[in-house]
Formats: C-alpha cells, sequence, structure tokens
C-alpha cells in the first residue's frame, strides 16, 4: 500500500507535537522525494551509510533521529553534505528527521523507550519544574551494583559503557540519551544513585566521583536507536506501509 507523502509527513508531524517544541534544527520534512511512499528506511543518523542502504532497499523515505540543517552549521552545500543531498535528490527519497521531538515523546521516544529496554519504571521528569526537560527518572524492581547495572546495559544495548562506580547499590536512576553528560547536576539534584546517558566529558568524572553517584556512558549512538525504530513501526502499523530499520554502527 502506498500513502501520500504529505499524509505521512502531516501525521509524524502531529504525532510529536513538533510544533511546541524548539529545538536546534527543521524537524520534519527536511529533503522532499517522491509524492507517494510504500517503503520506510529508519536510521539514527542520515549519513552517508544509511542512505546508501536506503537506496539499494528501494526506500521512498528515509527517517532519522539525526538529520541535517543544524543551527550554526555551515549552510554551503559542499563536501559531504553535497553527497548526502545528492544522493537524495538523484534517488527521489525524502528526508524525515526528528530530534528533540522523538526524545521527549510519552511513547515512542528515546528516553521512554531505553527505559523499556532496560527495565526501567518511570517515575518523574529529571527537572520536575521543567516540562521542557527531556530526562526521566526512575527505578529498579530489584536493586544492583554497578557492575550488574553496567553488565545489564551491555547485554541491552550491545555496547559496553565506560563506568564510573559510585557508592552503594543502583535503585534510583537518572537517564537522557545521546548527548547529555551535562544533566548529570540535574541527576544529583533528583537524588538518584546513577546517572545513565550516551557521551561523557572530562568534568563529568569528578562530578560523579564527588558526588557518590554512578555513571554510565553508554553510547550516544546506541541509547538512541531505540526512539525511530518504534516511530518507524507506529507508522508502518498507521499507514499499512513498510518499515525496515538499519543500523550503521557507531562507537560514539
Amino acid at each position: 500500500m502506498a500513502i501520500a507523502l504529505a499524509t505521512l509527513v502531516a501525521e509524524t508531524d502531529r504525532y510529536l507535537n513538533v510544533t511546541k517544541i524548539p529545538d536546534y534544527c527543521p524537524n520534519g520534512l527536511q529533503v522532499e522525494g517522491r509524492s507517494e511512499v510504500r517503503r520506510i528506511v529508519s536510521g539514527v543518523t542520515a549519513s552517508q551509510a544509511l542512505l546508501d542502504a536506503a537506496v539499494a532497499a528501494e526506500a521512498d523515505a528515509v527517517l532519522v533521529h539525526h538529520g541535517y540543517f543544524w543551527k550554526n552549521e555551515d549552510a554551503r552545500i559542499v563536501g559531504m553534505k553535497q553527497r548526502r543531498l545528492k544522493t537524495l535528490l538523484n534517488h527521489d527519497i525524502s528526508l524525515l528527521a526528528y530530534h528533540l521531538p522523538l526524545d521527549v515523546h510519552e511513547e515512542v521516544g528515546n528516553n521512554v523507550q531505553l527505559a523499556r529496554l532496560l527495565g526501567l519504571t518511570i517515575e518523574e521528569l529529571l527537572e520536575p519544574d521543567n516540562p521542557k526537560t527531556v530526562g526521566l527518572v526512575g527505578s529498579l524492581a530489584t536493586p544492583l551494583t554497578p557492575a550488574e547495572f553496567a553488565r545489564l546495559v551491555q547485554e541491552k544495548l550491545q555496547r559496553e559503557p565506560l563506568v564510573v562506580e559510585g557508592n552503594g547499590l543502583i535503585s534510583r536512576v537518572g537517564w537522557c540519551t545521546g548527548g547529555a553528560q551535562g544533566y548529570i547536576d540535574k541527576a544529583v539534584a533528583a537524588g538518584v544513585d546513577a546517572y545513565l546517558t550516551g557521551e561523557i566529558s572530562e568534568p563529568t568524572v569528578h562530578s560523579a566521583r564527588e558526588n557518590g553517584l554512578s555513571f554510565f556512558a553508554a553510547g550516544h549512538h546506541a541509547t538512541e536507536r531505540y526512539g525511530v525504530q518504534a516511530l518507524g513501526e507506529y507508522l508502518a502499523r498507521r499507514f499499512d506501509i513498510e518499515h525496515i530499520f538499519i543500523d550503521c554502527p557507531n562507537p560514539a
């Protein structure tokens, strides 16, 4: 079955509430391709590898978390950007990208999906007084040591996390996917035992150590695989079209 591209975009924008969420890039349709969509390929980032895989899969549209046209980036269509856009335009493939709206969504969002994967019960926002916050706080059914929690993360995400061990067992966890290591201070304020995100910075280690907090950096890419997959499956069910998730491994 085919669905009009305009209908697909309108429903995805509505479902993710994109008009209500300020961001650093345009959310929604970033590159317009053919007018009808039968097959979507999803992935974390609209890299050349993903685009080449989408061409091979005969996709009509590519759905990603990390698209193009970020705030303050070089606006010129040269080099890597030119090659990527040329691939999409030459093959008449649309690009749909959703950044923060896909992080915060209560059903298919990256943070909700990560909670389900790790067996975390969601309790509140990482910053309860700020409804625009991305991160979450929740609990494990059974307290774990830092080493046990690290093994859980590695098993579920298929990636060994970088670990800073804190004091005691982990029961209450704060998390925010991607490059959210700067939220560690919010995690400390929330009184959690551990904080999980994708990346780590030099000051993050000191903050974790000096506050007795366990910290886990499980990879920007690895922590954000799951929202775009869930969104792709939602659209496939909604419109009776085909969805294929293609993972292009990234160690960062």
